[in-house]
C-alpha cells in the first residue's frame, strides 16, 4: 500500500460511493440498492447497482464491481494512488507523503521521469517552430490556416532536420539514453550498437496527450517528400493506442452531446479552430472496442466524418459496428463535395459544416448506400440481389421497431416492394442462429475443457462459500474448524479468506469496501464485487444446507488431492486418505449450529 490503511480508511469513509458514482451516472434507488445503466458496456436495461449498505458497486451484466476507489480507477483511467489523490482531494482531505517501498518508489519515479522528458520534448519542439530554424514549419501550418493559438492550444512543434538534435538536449536536462528509448523519443542505430538518433527529424510535430492533458507520445509529419509520411511514438508505458484518442483532452469538456470522429491530426485541429471542439481522432490505427468504450464515458452519440475517399468509406464501415457495440448512436457524415473536413470548411465555411452534421446519415442508411453501390439497380437480376443483401442485413437488427423503420426508410429511398421485403425477412430469419456441432467441436468439449471446467468449478465452489461465510458470522463460527484459508487455492480469494477470518477474530460484521480497499487492481476488487453480490439461489434451509456441504467438500477436497500429489512419506499418505474419507461422510446441519451459538 502506498498509504497508511488507516488514511486510505479516512478518504474511503469521506466519499459515499453513491455521491461519488451518481456524479457520474444517473442512479435511481430501487430498493436497499440503486440502479443505473452501466458505464463500462452497452445496455438499455440498468443492472449496474450501488449500494450504500455496502459502499460497493456491481454490474450484473458484465461483471464490473468494486468500490469507489475501483471506479475512478476504472472511469477515469487512474492508478490507484491517482484515484487515493483524486478522492481525497474531493474530500478536502490532505495527504501525507506516500510510503512506498523501495522498488515500487524506483517504477513510480521511473514513470514520471518519462512523463517529464515528453513534456520538455514538447517544450523544445515548441520553441524551435518559433525560431529561424523552424521558419519552413511555421509555413507549413499558416499555409493551412491555423491560428497562433490554436497551435498554442495543440501545442504544435517542429523537429529539425539534424538526427540528434532532440536527444542532445535531453542529454544536457539529465536524461538517460534508456530513458529515452523507453518514451519512444529515441531509436538505436542498427549498424554500430549503442548509438542512438532521434525518432523524429524534419517533422511538424503534434504532442499527443492523454485526457488528463500529460504528454504521452508524438506524432509527427514529414516537412517535403519522405516516408512514411505521418509517424507516430510506439506503444510504451506511457502510451497505449487503443486506450487513447486525439483531441479528446479537450473534446470530453465540450458542451456538445456527441463527438466528431475524424481520421487525423488537422482534421481535429481544424474542426477546433472553426469551434467545433468536440472533434477527436484515433492514432495511426483503426478504432477498437477500447476506443468505443472510452467515448462511451463522455457522450451517446458519434458522428463519423472521415475522408470522403474509398479508404475513408472503408474505414467508416469498420467502424461502425466496432462504436455501435459500445452502446453508441453513429450517424455519418456526407461529405462528397470534400475530401476530409478540413478542406470542406475552407471552402464551404463554418455554417455550412453545421448544417452538414445536423443532416447527418444514420450508419445503417449509410451503411445500405454503400452495398447499393456494389448493385446496377436499373438490372432487375441485380436489383434482386440487392434485395435479399438488404433482408440479410436488416436482420442484424434486433428490435423489431428499429428493424421496421429501417424498412420503411429503405422501401421509400429504393422505391422497393415492401411486402417482398418482409418475404426475404421470413426467408432468411428462419436459418438465423443455426450453427452445427461438428464432431471433431464435441471432442474438444468432452475431452480438452475437461479441465478447463473443473478449475472453473473449484473457483465457483470459493466464491460461494466466501458469499456464504461473508454474510453469516453463525455459519463461519460454525465451520471455522472444518475449513481454512490455505484451502482456498486461488491467489485473490485465498488472501480474502485470510482477510475474513482475521476479521472475523475481533467482530462479527464484514465491511466489504473494507476489504476491498486492500487490493489496488481492478480484476481484484472486481472478484471481491462478485462476492458480495453474489445471489445464491436456494430457496430453504435444506438447500442452502447443501450447498455450504457440497462447496466444503469440494474445496477441501481438491486441497486434500494436491496435497497428495507431494507427499512422499506412506504414514503422511495414510493421514490424507482418512482426512478424504472423513470429509465423503461429513455432512453440516444448520441448526446444529444455531444450537451452539
Amino acid at each position: 500500500m502506498f498509504y497508511p490503511d488507516e488514511i486510505i480508511e479516512e478518504v474511503r469513509l469521506h466519499n459515499d460511493v453513491i455521491d461519488v458514482i451518481g456524479s457520474y451516472v444517473h442512479l435511481q434507488k430501487k430498493g436497499s440498492s440503486h440502479f443505473g445503466l452501466c458505464p463500462f458496456h452497452n445496455e438499455k436495461t440498468p443492472s449496474f447497482s450501488v449500494s450504500k449498505d455496502k459502499q460497493m458497486y456491481y454490474c450484473f451484466g458484465c461483471g464490473a464491481g468494486g468500490n469507489v476507489f475501483s471506479f475512478i480507477m476504472a472511469y477515469e483511467n487512474y492508478s490507484f494512488v491517482e484515484s487515493v489523490k483524486y478522492l481525497a482531494e474531493r474530500a478536502h482531505i490532505e495527504l501525507p507523503e506516500p510510503e512506498v517501498s523501495e522498488e515500487v518508489k524506483k517504477a513510480i519515479n521511473y514513470k514520471q521521469r518519462l512523463y517529464d522528458a515528453n513534456r520538455l520534448a514538447a517544450r523544445y519542439y515548441y520553441s524551435l517552430l518559433r525560431k529561424d530554424v523552424g521558419k519552413r514549419a511555421l509555413a507549413y501550418f499558416q499555409d493551412r490556416k491555423l491560428s497562433a493559438d490554436i497551435m498554442k492550444q495543440f501545442g504544435l512543434g517542429y523537429a529539425t532536420q539534424f538526427r540528434d538534435d532532440l536527444y542532445k538536449y535531453l542529454q544536457k536536462q539529465g536524461f538517460l539514453d534508456q530513458e529515452l528509448l523507453d518514451c519512444g523519443l529515441l531509436l538505436e542505430d542498427k549498424k554500430h550498437k549503442g548509438e542512438y538518433y532521434d525518432r523524429f527529424f524534419n517533422r511538424v510535430m503534434f504532442p499527443i496527450f492523454d485526457v488528463h492533458g500529460k504528454v504521452i507520445a508524438f506524432g509527427g509529419r514529414v516537412l517535403g517528400e519522405g516516408q512514411p509520411k505521418y509517424l507516430n511514438s510506439p506503444e510504451t508505458k506511457l502510451f497505449d493506442k487503443s486506450r487513447n484518442l486525439y483531441g479528446l483532452n479537450i473534446a470530453r469538456k465540450s458542451r456538445e452531446s456527441f463527438m466528431i470522429v475524424v481520421e487525423g491530426y488537422m482534421d481535429v485541429i481544424a474542426l477546433h479552430q472553426a469551434g467545433f471542439d468536440n472533434a477527436i481522432a484515433s492514432l495511426g490505427t483503426a478504432f477498437t472496442s477500447g476506443h468505443g468504450q472510452l467515448i462511451k464515458r463522455y457522450v451517446d452519440e458519434v458522428v463519423i466524418a472521415f475522408d470522403s475517399d474509398g479508404a475513408g468509406v472503408n474505414a467508416a464501415l469498420r467502424s461502425i459496428p466496432i462504436l455501435k457495440s459500445a452502446g453508441l448512436i453513429v450517424r455519418v457524415l456526407n461529405m462528397e463535395t470534400a475530401k476530409d473536413p478540413d478542406e470542406f470548411i475552407q471552402n464551404q465555411g463554418v455554417e455550412a459544416f453545421q448544417t452538414l452534421l445536423h443532416n447527418a446519415t444514420a450508419s445503417f442508411m449509410f451503411e445500405i448506400k454503400q452495398l447499393s453501390k456494389r448493385f446496377d439497380l436499373t438490372d432487375p437480376e441485380y436489383r434482386t440481389r440487392f434485395s435479399e443483401e438488404v433482408a440479410k442485413k436488416l436482420l442484424s437488427i434486433e428490435g423489431k421497431i428499429e428493424r421496421d423503420n429501417y424498412l420503411e426508410a429503405i422501401v421509400s429511398q429504393y422505391h422497393m416492394s415492401k411486402s417482398g421485403l418482409y418475404e426475404l425477412l421470413a426467408k432468411h430469419g428462419n436459418n438465423v442462429g443455426i450453427a452445427q456441432r461438428t464432431p471433431q467441436t464435441m471432442s474438444r468439449d468432452m475431452g480438452g475443457n475437461s479441465h478447463k471446467k473443473r478449475e472453473e468449478g473449484t473457483v465457483l465452489a470459493q466464491k460461494q462459500l466466501l458469499a456464504i461465510l461473508v454474510s453469516n458470522y453463525k455459519i463461519f463460527n460454525g465451520v471455522k474448524d472444518i475449513i481454512q484459508p490455505e484451502y482456498f487455492t486461488h491467489d485473490t480469494l485465498q488472501k480474502v479468506a485470510y482477510i475474513v477470518f482475521d476479521i472475523y477474530k475481533t467482530k462479527q460484521e464484514i465491511e466489504p469496501a473494507d476489504i476491498m480497499r486492500r487490493f489496488t487492481q481492478i480484476e481484484d476488487q472486481k472478484m471481491i464485487a462478485n462476492i458480495f453480490s453474489e445471489e445464491l439461489k436456494v430457496e430453504n434451509q435444506q438447500q442452502l444446507e447443501k450447498l455450504l456441504n457440497d462447496t466444503i467438500r469440494n474445496i477441501k477436497g481438491d486441497y486434500l488431492e494436491q496435497k497428495r500429489m507431494n507427499v512422499n512419506d506412506p504414514s503422511g499418505l495414510m493421514t490424507l486418505i482418512q482426512e478424504k474419507k472423513a470429509l465423503l461422510n461429513f455432512y453440516l446441519h444448520l441448526d446444529e449450529i444455531d444450537r451452539r451459538d
